[in-house]
């Protein structure tokens, strides 16, 4: 991996970061502080990226809030005398944006901690060891790290450049009444539950069969069960033919009025305030169905990685077909100089992965040890309600690639049965006929994130069935099933 270069004295800097969210800040910081390296890091934005600034951190706050609405029945189902009181987003997304601030001054103080300069404009290759500032001057590096991260995209189709995205959301002025969300992942599964939890009225169009595409069947079908029943209008199987603005008087098919969500403040059902949006009312044609009218219009159509206009193509620096950077099991480019982490080599687009790989480029380049990046058994979270916490492979896929058994139960969980609450979780193991290890773990419930945490640590350990087993159940919880599941639900 080693390249023929000039000394390293000859060089401004031993390494040069592109990118200050999650994984470039922690190489820039470990190179400097843990091996003495000589660092820049250069930034056209706000430091902590996609996750801390418009992604992971932000939405988990609004999760949180969106969940409130749906504690004073369940608290007066176990005696307590509380009303339903009502949401104010302008006081919300203040707090909201102190706290992205505070965690930006934390990320900034840390690098200047270990003593890396930081360079807040766009850089853009200029050769193997050169990078060029947007103020026009260079810079040189021995090694130089690319790790700009991805942004969200639209549909090719007019009038597309209307609808949100998610890096608006966090932005708006006032919550819309109403809001068609397009697309079935995770993040439109996210952002439907959080809206609706909100006040707002949310409908939900994914051309797919069903949402949640690559998760267990089973998981993602239960979800989309709960999302239904707490009030999301889930239309799959479809697509929008075309989008423009309503003209006035034009409701469309849309509910108004009580049926409607509150702009400023709301509650479960408000009917007052304005509602803003990117550009007013849209007017949506399905490929099923009529024309409706929705106060926004929200994609969350995919993402890609922000490779444009970074002069990789002159150096020779092979891209996929997404323009995502390829690299190899280093984190390593076609240029020997060159590596890559995080979203913008479209590899496991998670805050954690890229850290880790920011971790194994570090110690592969300054501590001479080379460390390939290990993207096996890694666990996740969806902050649907309920959430969904996976590790390991699905139940399909397991079963494309061996025989299993598969333990599965669904159940209501006592604290909201108490309450009369249909809710439902599911506890799922999935698991190798052969060796009786555990390959994929499963669960939606709430805090599911939470638990799956725990659970990806014995499934990463290849722990088996009988292993689970031989744990002694924490009662009562809904955690406890994963261990006292002993009869298969299936085989295959």
């Amino acid at each position: 991996m080693a390249a023929d270069t000039p000394a390293a004295d000859t060089f401004d800097y031993d390494l040069f970061v592109i990118g200050g969210g999650s994984g470039g800040v922690r190489a820039a910081r470990v190179a400097a502080s843990e091996y003495g390296a000589r660092v820049a890091l250069a930034e056209d934005d706000r430091y902590g990226g996609t996750c801390v600034i418009r992604g992971c951190v932000p939405k988990k706050l609004m999760v949180y809030a969106s969940e409130y609405s749906e504690l004073v029945d369940e608290a007066q189902c176990y005696g307590w005398d509380i009303k339903q009181g009502s949401f104010n987003w302008q006081s919300f997304r203040g707090r909201m944006h102190a706290e992205l601030d505070r965690l930006e001054g934390i990320y900034k103080k840390l690098l200047d901690g270990a003593g890396v300069e930081r360079f807040d404009q766009r850089a853009k290759m200029q050769d193997a060891h050169t990078v060029k500032l947007a103020d026009g001057t260079t810079k040189t590096a021995k090694h130089i790290l690319i790790a700009v991260g991805g942004h969200p995209v639209r549909p090719d189709m007019p009038n597309a450049e209307l609808g949100m995205v998610s890096d608006d959301i966090f932005h708006l002025d006032a919550l819309p009444k109403t809001m068609l969300i397009i697309g079935g992942g995770y993040i439109a599964c996210e952002f439907a539950c959080i809206m609706n939890g909100l006040g707002v009225k949310v409908t939900q169009y994914y051309r797919g069969a069903q949402i949640l595409r690559g998760f267990d069947e089973e998981a993602r079908g239960l979800i989309a069960e709960a999302m239904c029943e707490n009030g999301i209008d889930l239309h799959v199987g479809t697509d929008v033919v075309e989008m423009a603005p309503a003209a006035d008087g034009d409701s469309g098919a849309m509910p108004t009025g009580s049926d409607a969500a509150a702009g400023g403040t709301s509650s479960a059902a408000p009917s007052t305030a304005n509602a803003s949006a990117k550009s007013g009312p849209m007017r949506v044609k399905p490929t099923t169905g009529d024309a409706q009218v929705f106060d926004a219009v929200f994609f969350a159509t995919g993402r890609t990685p922000n490779t444009k206009d970074l002069g990789l193509e002159d150096l020779g620096i092979e891209m996929g077909r997404r323009g995502e950077i390829k690299v190899d099991e280093y984190s390593q480019t076609g240029v020997p100089s060159v590596y890559a982490i995080g979203d913008v080599t479209d590899r496991v687009n998670l805050t954690p992965v890229a850290i880790r790989e920011g971790m194994a480029f570090v110690q592969t380049v300054f501590g001479g040890e080379p460390t390939p990046v290990d993207h096996e058994l890694i666990p996740s979270a969806i902050f649907t309600q309920p959430e969904m916490g996976t590790v390991g492979l699905s139940e399909e896929d397991a079963r494309d690639q061996e025989e299993i058994e598969v333990y599965s139960t669904s159940f209501r969980p006592m604290q909201t049965a108490f309450a009369g609450k249909s809710d439902r979780a599911l506890m799922k193991l999935v698991v190798s006929k052969k060796d009786r290890t555990v390959l994929g773990c499963h669960i939606v419930a709430p805090h599911a994130g939470e638990m799956i945490q725990l659970a990806g640590i014995a499934v990463k350990a290849k722990l088996t069935k009988e292993q689970f087993d031989a744990t002694c159940a924490v009662h009562p919880t809904m955690s406890e099933e994963l261990v006292t599941m002993r009869t298969p639900t299936r085989t295959a």
